[in-house]
């Protein structure tokens, strides 16, 4: 995992239910995943959001293959 990327995720408590958020920034992981999910580029992404940087896409990127990584699997 690249500490320098996952170092801009951030987690309060009173911001966005604590959910991870973009440098201390009101935009979630979550929110980034599903402009990517529903198609949108980076580019996009950027030129909607112009507060973004391109490291902070390749972060939640990182932030989710690492907890899916993570994630406990339940035996059916």
């Amino acid at each position: 995992m690249d500490n320098q990327l996952i170092d801009r995720i951030t987690l309060e408590p009173g911001k966005r239910g604590g959910k991870p958020c973009i440098r201390h920034m009101r935009i979630t992981v979550y929110d980034v995943l599903g402009w990517l999910a529903a198609g949108m580029t980076a580019q996009e992404i950027l030129a909607d959001y112009p507060e973004l940087e391109a490291e902070d896409i390749q972060a939640c990127l990182v932030f989710a293959a690492d907890r899916e990584r993570r994630m406990v699997r339940i035996a059916a």
